[in-house]
């Protein structure tokens, strides 16, 4: 059968990944993700289960208000059963996108036998009276102006089901839905179910329907789970092998039980193998592949995490380790990766690890902004090494500038010790106080702290800063609290450095605060790549 070959995302992370124990989201986190489903190109977001509770319809209504307004923005979608009160609750709920045509009500009837029996108790043997819902149903969102989509829940698994699921798809075409879904609820289809497979299953639906309504303009969506690992290989079947021109899912593949098809996979999958079908026509989404990567991000922040290792978007999925691996991919990024990163906003990557060189280490610190001569970048090489040396599986990004900046600090101290003697404050350091080695002490004559005492010790070393701002606070209980102190350090023509310090000694908290914001104050005016071109400028 000829079909668009434009694939539409339906895009259901608000409804069914917020149904997956954990991922649930504040009203805020809902709408500032519908916002940013709309940037990154979805056709229809699924907002919510309106009739689930207050807060639900109120989720609904407001990214309705919101997507309206939006010229060209996606279609919002609200799952209801098929209940008098739900459909109205959802009617109500998408109310403000009736407007612009962008409101699609989306129901469902169980088809599976057994799920049939569960749900829909002594009902479910009335087949005529269900079919005749659905048809009364459809008709009334439409009269309110909603685009309607019908799924026969469970599918995939409909067995001696067909004919009673041909009924149910008809009424609802009569009745005038637009859209018909086919799910594998329960995630278990697998092409090695022969005729049987839901795909094929959809071909006979689809081919009916085609010649009982040829004026009817149906689109065909597949909303596939993964329990068997499969949700994306059945989805992206669906569009090559099937009448599918819509897609479901959730993006990181987030869902109830494993999960449902990962948008981001399915979406890359087509952009890359539909020329193999048809060179000429291929298959399309109008996703903005370059903002998957913010999506899947947030998804992994705010809903639940994302594996490392998952394909398109995880944290590994651009990353290689050292080696001869890395030696490849330094003289050639794409030799090791099946598309070009960039593709979906992600950057080609190489973890920092006990094979890595000097070379390697340097290029981090550069991209990170800081120096690393060559003259100094073995030894920096080999002190990161030193530090981490028990990880033998690679460091983050983030750790090696750690490691670069404990190199680079001017002070570090391995002990710290003070007491007032009479009229004076004492302090007594052990370890490194930029020129000094070994121990140092200090006194300052007054009432104040060692805090002060210390600062009268870098202004002799590191002139020209104030402390603008000290507090403490206790963390825990009772005597086994910890002082955790915070410094916000002025280091002038160098902008201000928050400093944090922790110990059981309030006193010495506050030192390990004022040492750490001197020690960034340092390392940014020194070896900050811009700070430190800026001043060669001045001296030349």
């Amino acid at each position: 059968m000829n079909k668009d070959k434009k694939v539409y995302i339906f895009d259901t992370t608000l409804r069914d990944g917020q149904q997956c124990p954990g991922a649930g989201m504040s009203f805020e986190k809902n709408v500032e993700y519908a916002l940013l489903a709309t940037e990154v190109g979805v056709d229809v977001i699924e907002a919510g289960f309106p009739a689930a509770s207050k807060l639900d319809f109120s989720i609904v209504y407001r990214i309705s208000e919101l997507l309206s307004k939006i010229e060209n923005g996606p279609t919002v979608a609200a799952l209801c059963q098929l209940r008098d009160e739900q459909i109205d609750t959802t009617i109500a709920a998408l109310e403000p996108a009736v407007a612009t045509s962008k409101a699609r009500l989306h129901t469902y009837l169980p088809v599976d036998p057994e799920l049939m029996e569960a749900s829909l108790g002594s009902a479910a043997k009335n087949k005529s009276q269900l079919v005749d819902s659905i048809a009364s149903f459809c008709k009334r969102a439409i009269s309110a102006g909603l685009e309607v989509e019908f799924s026969p829940e469970g599918y995939s698994r409909q067995c001696k089901n067909f004919d009673f699921v041909t009924d149910c798809i008809r009424a609802a075409v009569e009745a005038g839905a637009r859209v018909i879904n086919c799910p594998d609820t329960i995630g278990g289809a697998a092409r090695y179910q022969g005729k049987d497979y839901f795909v094929n299953l959809m071909i006979q639906h689809a081919e009916i329907i085609a010649k009982e309504y040829p004026k009817k303009d149906i689109i065909w969506s597949a909303h596939c789970h993964n329990d068997f690992g499969l949700a994306v290989e059945n989805t992206v079947n669906s569009v090559f092998e099937g009448p599918v021109q819509q897609i479901e899912g959730c993006f990181n593949g987030i869902g109830e039980r494993a999960g449902n098809a990962a948008l981001e996979q399915c979406i890359m999958v087509i952009k890359h193998f539909a020329e193999k079908l048809d060179s000429e026509k291929p298959y399309y989404t109008d996703i903005k592949t370059e903002k998957l990567q913010d999506i899947s991000d947030f998804v992994n922040v705010h809903m639940l995490p994302r594996q490392p290792h998952w394909p398109i978007s995880g944290d590994n999925a651009a990353r290689h380790s050292s080696g001869g691996h890395t030696n490849a991919v330094i003289k050639n990024p794409l030799v090791y990766q099946p598309f070009n990163p960039k593709e979906t906003g992600k950057e080609i990557s190489l973890a920092f690890g006990p094979l890595s060189g000097g070379n390697h280490a340097k290029s981090i610190i550069i991209e990170n902004g800081y120096i690393c001569t060559d003259e100094e970048k073995a030894k920096i090489a080999q002190h990161i090494k030193n530090t981490f040396k028990d990880r033998r599986k690679g460091i983050t990004d983030a750790e090696l500038i750690q490691a670069y900046f404990e190199y680079r600090n001017p002070i570090s101290v391995s002990e710290i010790d003070y007491w007032r003697e009479k009229d004076e404050s004492v302090l007594h350091l052990v370890g490194k106080f930029f020129e000094h080695t070994d121990e140092l002490k200090e006194s300052y004559r007054g009432e104040d702290s060692a805090l002060t005492t210390l600062k009268q010790l870098i202004d002799k070393n590191y002139p020209n800063t104030k402390i603008e701002n000290y507090h403490s606070e206790s963390v825990g209980a009772s005597t086994h609290a910890i002082s955790v102190s915070t410094i916000i350090l002025s280091d002038e023509g160098n902008g201000h450095f928050e400093g944090k310090g922790e110990d059981r000694d309030i006193g010495k908290s506050a030192i390990k605060a004022l040492i750490n914001a001197v020690n960034l104050a340092y390392i940014n005016r020194h070896f900050r790549i811009n700070k430190a071109l800026t001043r060669q400028g001045k001296n030349s």
